[in-house]
């Protein structure tokens, strides 16, 4: 079998383009420290016992310092608990989200907020809360028949 000289210089660089992509995912992930979700330095809970492990046996708001709260929430099949929550214009609020059951989603459209419930582990993260509306929060992860229906809302107060 006879190859072209071109098509041999363009697999040259075919293969060579794949190792140094190669080599820069392996450098990252090994040398720079990156490593995938569910790494070990996430909070770990056993989903069984979510609603007897503190601060998830009382889920909620809870004010932390002046306009700035943490928001404990459990996500369930089609719902959340707690259901609406209600924060002042201005608020800074660190979100932690689990599941009781499978997974979920936890956006909040208009906003940078967007993580996922997944049960045994806790995410976290902070967004505030700079304009007064009535914010949506919702799954964006399939959860089973009832999924459209699970929603809630934030409001924020002026």
């Amino acid at each position: 079998m006879h190859i072209h000289r071109l098509e041999k210089i363009w697999l040259i660089i075919g293969i060579a383009m794949l190792v140094v992509f190669l080599v820069a995912i392996g450098f990252s992930a090994f040398a720079m420290g990156n490593h995938p979700p569910g790494h070990s330095s996430a909070i770990k809970l056993d989903p069984e016992k979510v609603y007897e492990t503190p601060p998830f046996d009382n889920p909620g708001l809870e004010r932390i310092g002046e306009n700035e709260y943490n928001a404990y929430i459990v996500a369930y099949v089609y719902g959340y608990n707690p259901g609406n929550i209600e924060i002042p214009v201005g608020a800074t609020v660190h979100f932690y989200v689990t599941s009781a059951d499978v997974v979920h989603g936890f956006n909040i459209p208009g906003t940078i907020v967007n993580m996922m419930a997944v049960p045994g582990e806790v995410n976290e993260m902070t967004y505030t809360f700079e304009e007064p509306a009535e914010y949506l929060l919702l799954c964006n992860e399939y959860c089973g028949i009832g999924h459209e229906y699970m929603a809630t809302t934030i409001t924020v107060k002026g």
